[in-house]
């Protein structure tokens, strides 16, 4: 009697498992399960594109506000509407677009140096313990002493020319895409490590399909700052190694501005480095990392 009992008992605790089993495996399905659609152009523009217009609005019309309280005199903040004439008259003049090229062509350019060397560079601090020794903390130097510091030499080196320009990115850029490398190398479980040997990816084979994808995350985040290093370093040597020889570019506009008490045309050149940097992240670096994060799952397709 006693065991047909048990077994009864059994018997309705079973199914009540099993039930406790389904529901669980339905959250977890539920969890792997992501919704892609198609996000309207309705709410591209409210979420992405508004925002950011919303906000250049609201300081357009503080800026205004603080010069028609004449807070100071506009020879030292000028108004929105002078700027735009200064803007206007570069376009007309047909100089807008040579002045942003000079820049920015020089940016990219060292950019892409710093890439063909930083990477390599990374790989060989991130792999070898005794390298990693020797160069790893005068990288980490390199990375927080200001680009600045390296005009000077770079101009009694190169003299002033496109060289010096190109030097003084490189020391900029370098240290943090290999240090984004290392960074990212040292976050590689070692799980994938072991993996890829048992597969037979070892050497440059197993460092192309095993390191770099794993380290990918901590490289995108040193390219970004190598670039904004790159940028800033360019700023600097412009500015400070002016000369008609190298070309009118955004810093050398941003200088002439200072040398003739211009303030619209220094408000002009400010603004002009600020929306080239601005389009470099959103052009390039933005869908980077949204790719990045899809190709892992953490970000939902649209």
């Amino acid at each position: 009697m006693a065991s047909t009992e048990v077994r009864d008992d059994a018997a309705r605790k079973t199914p009540a498992k099993a039930d406790d089993l389904a529901g669980l495996e339905a959250g977890l399905d539920a969890l792997d399960a992501v919704e892609i659609r198609r996000t309207p152009v309705r709410e591209v523009l409210v979420r992405k594109v508004l925002p950011p217009v919303v906000a250049i609005g609201l300081v357009l019309v503080v800026w205004q506000v603080l010069v028609s309280a004449k807070v100071t005199t506009e020879d030292k903040l000028p108004s929105p509407s002078s700027v735009w004439t200064g803007l206007s008259d570069m376009w007309l003049q047909g100089t807008l677009l040579d002045v942003v090229w000079t820049s920015v062509s020089r940016g990219l350019f060292g950019f892409l140096l710093a890439l063909a060397i930083g990477t390599p560079l990374g790989l060989l601090v991130a792999r070898v313990r005794f390298v990693r020794a020797a160069i790893g903390p005068i990288l980490s130097g390199l990375q927080s002493l200001p680009s600045v510091a390296w005009v000077p030499p770079a101009v009694i080196w190169l003299g002033l020319n496109d060289s010096m320009m190109y030097a003084v990115i490189l020391l900029g850029a370098v240290p943090s895409i290999a240090n984004g490398l290392v960074s990212g190398v040292d976050q590689v479980p070692p799980l994938f490590l072991r993996a890829g040997r048992t597969m037979g990816a070892t050497g440059l084979r197993g460092t192309w399909h095993i390191v770099m994808p794993a380290a990918l995350p901590g490289y995108l985040a040193g390219l970004k700052q190598g670039w904004a290093f790159s940028w800033r370093s360019l700023m600097a040597a412009e500015i400070i190694a002016s000369s008609p020889e190298l070309g009118l570019g955004l810093g050398q506009l941003l200088e002439n501005g200072r040398n003739n008490i211009d303030m619209p045309g220094v408000f002009l050149a400010i603004l002009l480095i600020l929306i080239v940097g601005i389009a470099i992240d959103l052009i390039v670096f933005s869908p980077l990392e949204r790719w990045v994060l899809r190709s892992r799952g953490l970000l939902v397709k649209s």
